[in-house]
């Protein structure tokens, strides 16, 4: 059994900061992608930032330069680091992370609400 907890997000005013962390806790062995998706009301989500196995990340054109995303394998952990924060920027935020243990396969968080207002 393998689980992902969220914690960070809440409500921010625009141009300020938050971050968000996922830890996966369970039967893991390793952990290859890592990342961060969003559900703005109303749309499909889409994903925000993600780190490769070896460290390497990416970032969608709308937050890139704003959010840093970064991994700590020790601790089986993902971060993200948003700053300047836009209205737009609001949105539930789930982290996800492709774990193998016998098989592999992909994991979801539970969602945390980040608001921000303007």
């Amino acid at each position: 059994q393998v689980q992902l907890v969220e914690s960070g997000g809440g409500l921010v005013e625009a141009g300020g900061s938050l971050s968000l962390s996922c830890a996966a806790s369970g039967n893991i062995g390793t952990i290859g992608f890592m990342g961060w998706f969003r559900h703005p009301q109303g749309t499909q989500r889409e994903l925000v930032a993600g780190i490769s196995n070896r460290g390497v990340p990416n970032y969608s054109d709308s937050v890139k330069g704003r959010f840093t995303i970064t991994r700590d394998d020790a601790k089986n952990t993902v971060t993200l680091r948003m700053d300047s924060l836009k209205p737009e920027d609001t949105a539930l935020y789930y982290c996800h992370m492709y774990i193998t243990h016998l098989i592999g396969r992909g994991y979801w968080g539970q969602g945390t609400q980040v608001t921000v207002s303007s």
